[in-house]
């Protein structure tokens, strides 16, 4: 859990840098330690897409250090979701399929104790020394929604400047189905970005993307972005296995 006396997320987004996260959905615990020893600056623990269980996201968000910021995509817009996620010690969560302000806005209301919002007091982690974590959660706790789709796009400018929202984070692949019905991108879904990163950055809203490398990361960031996906569990272990076959079979030619 992130240290109450030093939440790290918020500062990170009000003076930078931008931030490079590793993405988590594959279920698997080895993995995420083994990110944090390559030196992640921030975890995603995947719970919409991925096969972590409510107990693995415990232990999940007990793995990564106090000083990285652990956020959760939570499945969905209900304060059951974002309840769990925020219970289990996760200093953010980034929230799914946001396509309005008063959508926006309820999540944050979700994600907050009274008078800001209505989250229920609760958690194994939290209620360990619940004072310290009840004053710091108001300044810690980081809210992020997520924009995929085509309505999305055109109510972008409420939703960067809904109350309570600390950033706006494009999914990028529903965002490309919405636009066009497949996964490629286009010149229509790169217009889409430009359109909901310009509406953040009028906002003051900092404006995130999922990214497939490493370098197209980089390239977004540069771009004016402030969080970016450096690697995901899935397409890291793919490329290493696709990697490590071809050479073998290489390898296994040149000697026959």
């Amino acid at each position: 859990m992130f240290d109450v006396e030093n939440p790290t997320l918020k500062v990170r987004l009000a003076k930078g840098p931008p931030l490079g996260v590793f993405w988590f959905a594959l279920g698997s615990l080895a993995l995420i330690e083994a990110a944090v020893a390559a030196g992640a600056e921030a975890v995603v623990i995947d719970m919409q897409h991925g096969l972590f269980s409510r107990q693995d996201l415990e232990a999940a968000v007990g793995l990564v250090p106090a000083h990285v910021p652990c956020l959760v995509r939570v499945e969905d817009h209900t304060a059951a979701a974002i309840g769990r996620a925020l219970d289990a010690g996760a200093e953010g969560v980034i929230v799914p399929l946001i396509e309005t302000a008063e959508q926006a806005s309820a999540m944050a209301a979700a994600s907050h104790y009274p008078p800001i919002g209505h989250r229920s007091g609760g958690g194994v982690r939290p209620l360990r020394d619940f004072g310290p974590y009840r004053k710091a959660a108001d300044r810690a706790i980081t809210v992020g929604v997520m924009i995929e789709t085509a309505t999305g796009v055109s109510n972008a400018a409420g939703i960067a400047a809904a109350e309570h929202v600390d950033f706006v984070f494009i999914g990028t692949g529903d965002l490309a189905l919405s636009l066009g019905g497949s996964l490629d991108v286009t010149d229509a879904h790169e217009a889409a970005c430009r359109e909901i990163l310009a509406a953040c950055q009028k906002a003051g809203t900092p404006c995130g993307t999922f990214t497939g490398d490493a370098a197209a990361a980089a390239s977004r960031l540069a771009e004016g972005y402030w969080m970016s996906v450096v690697a995901n569990d899935i397409s890291a272990t793919r490329g290493a296995f696709d990697a490590a076959s071809k050479r073998f079979q290489e390898g296994r030619g040149r000697t026959s």
